[in-house]
């Protein structure tokens, strides 16, 4: 038995001549929300259908708990939610998600999952009138559906509107808190800085970054931003600081994070002199262009 909602070790991916994976390991525990990022060719997409059991490996192993990719037991243990979603436009989204629940032999209350993603309103309109988040939506009650120990999204909030992704990231925080481990594939920075346990970047096939937000920052050693507000004269906070003259008010300085408490010890030395501080620690999305090595498009 693991206790691993997913296990890779060492998968090894080639497409013809090209190898499109190599020797990538990952774990989830259920309840974690991991955020997988990459730029496009990365190899994300072929490794949400490798764990899917869609596509073949050529070495290393996969295991969704204890069952390989493809099983039955997976495909029961597993939910899937692609970024371009599609369903019959004939039907209804009751129709639809009833559908799904006895394919899947889930018994659910469907008008309350339907409710639940906003839906409730729209549950018996033809799909075929449905706009791209309102099917995303669809997509996302279908995930709800037999609470599944494994949840991969790949870009969830793509359609939707900002209010909608708070409410998709209040459902996925739902399901973790059941036991649900997600796996996020997305390239909406931001969101998933907030929102994730632990960021995994793949750069050309390979697992270039696997940990919290701030052991990557630690590891990364990317210097950290202060901007200081004189209170009259920004010429002699400057001169006695050095850093960059920002609006002609402030100063900018940059530091490690192991010099951050001796430059601050120094700003607060000034007095009267500083009316304000604003420190900025690296982003994800600085963390990010250095681990990838490459600017985001």
């Amino acid at each position: 038995m693991t206790d691993k909602a997913l296990t890779i070790e060492t998968v090894c991916k080639n497409r013809g001549k090209t190898r499109v994976l190599s020797d990538i390991s990952l774990t989830l525990e259920p309840g974690q929300r991991v955020a997988l990022l990459g730029h496009n060719g990365a190899g994300k997409s072929t490794l949400i259908k490798s764990i899917l059991g869609l596509t073949p490996i050529q070495a290393g192993t996969i295991r969704i708990g204890t069952a390989a990719p493809g099983s039955a037991q997976a495909r029961r243990d597993t939910a899937y939610l692609p970024e371009a979603v599609s369903f019959h436009p004939a039907l209804t989204g009751r129709e639809q998600l009833t559908l799904f629940a006895k394919l899947s032999g889930t018994r659910a209350h469907v008008p309350a999952l339907l409710d639940r993603v906003g839906l409730g309103d729209a549950m018996d309109r033809r799909i075929g009138a449905y706009s791209k988040g309102m099917r995303q939506r669809l997509g996302l009650a279908q995930v709800l559906l037999g609470q599944p120990k494994l949840a991969l999204l790949d870009e969830p909030t793509s359609g939707l509107d900002p209010i909608s992704r708070q409410d998709l990231y209040a459902i996925i925080d739902e399901l973790a808190a059941q036991g649900t481990a997600v796996l996020i594939a997305s390239h909406a920075l931001t969101e998933v800085e907030a929102r994730t346990d632990r960021i995994a970047i793949m750069r050309k096939g390979r697992m270039v970054a696997d940990d919290t937000l701030a052991n990557l920052s630690a590891l990364a050693g990317l210097p950290i931003r202060l901007r200081v507000r004189a209170r009259a004269n920004a010429d002699a906070l400057a001169a006695e600081l050095g850093g960059n003259r920002i609006n002609g008010a402030s100063v900018e300085l940059l530091c490690s994070p192991a010099d951050k408490m001796q430059a601050l010890r120094r700003i607060a030395g000034l007095g009267d002199a500083v009316a304000d501080v604003e420190m900025t620690p690296p982003k994800l999305e600085d963390l990010y262009r250095h681990y990838a090595q490459e600017a985001l498009q």
